[in-house]
């Protein structure tokens, strides 16, 4: 089953922790699911390549879904693709999940293995594209990233289904904005939406249509380059997901 049209939620969340099986789904992540529309038992698949593909990374998300009627896999590409049709696979999904990590080191894999391709297929056919941190900036046409090392840089070369530059975790890194709003004002980067810790934002097509949050408090913004060359920041209060914190 998918969605009724191109659906991607980007986040800076996902998931909190659990004293049972580490970490269990929050409601964001319940939320990708849901936005899918699955008429049957629903299909969730993790991507994990900016976390490295660890073993235990996986079996911690598989352990998370124990309790829950979701049939969970996981594609990897380290060592090699534990996928002989990745696309099929994918393509059989209501939801992608993907999880945080290295940016730079995720879209590079990506473009390798083919996978860029495969998740526009994906998007197009209604299988709802989500994922928190490496795996929000992903699908926009850039942002800022720890990738190279502890001082932010900006990553300009994404996959860009999204026409908008994207920065996570805004209120829990202090380089995050000011940076952010550096890169648009240059215009390194164009006009995009941030992201505060637990919050996300719907993408219908190409158009932002809703910012979610499954913690009280934070919020979404819209950045862009004002007429006089600077920034213009604007808060979009969002909507309180069941199960909020």
């Amino acid at each position: 089953m998918s969605a009724e049209m191109p659906t991607i939620l980007a986040t800076s969340g996902g998931l909190f922790p659990d004293p049972r099986t580490l970490v269990r789904p929050g409601p964001l992540l319940d939320y990708a699911v849901e936005l899918a529309q699955p008429k049957a038992t629903p299909r969730l698949c993790f991507i994990n390549t900016a976390g490295g593909d660890q073993a235990w990374w996986n079996a911690t998300m598989h352990a998370a879904y124990y309790e829950r009627d979701l049939v969970v896999s996981c594609l990897n590409l380290f060592p090699m693709p534990n996928l002989t049709d990745a696309a099929a696979h994918l393509l059989a999904q209501d939801a992608v999940w993907v999880g945080g990590g290295s940016t730079a080191n995720l879209l590079v894999l990506w473009r390798l293995h083919g996978l860029d391709r495969i998740l526009r297929d994906c998007w197009e056919a209604g299988v709802v594209l989500a994922g928190v941190s490496a795996g929000s900036i992903c699908w926009h046409v850039g942002g800022t990233t720890d990738s190279f090392g502890p001082e932010l840089r900006p990553v300009t070369d994404a996959l860009g289904f999204l026409p908008f530059s994207n920065a996570v975790h805004y209120d829990a890194e202090e380089q995050r904005r000011p940076l952010f709003h550096r890169l648009v004002a240059e215009g390194v980067l164009p006009a995009g939406y941030a992201t505060d810790n637990g919050a996300g934002l719907v993408y219908r097509g190409t158009e932002m249509v809703e910012a979610v949050t499954e913690v009280a408090g934070p919020g979404a913004y819209h950045v862009r380059r004002g007429p006089d060359g600077q920034v213009e920041e604007t808060r979009i209060e969002p909507r309180l997901l069941p199960g909020v914190v």
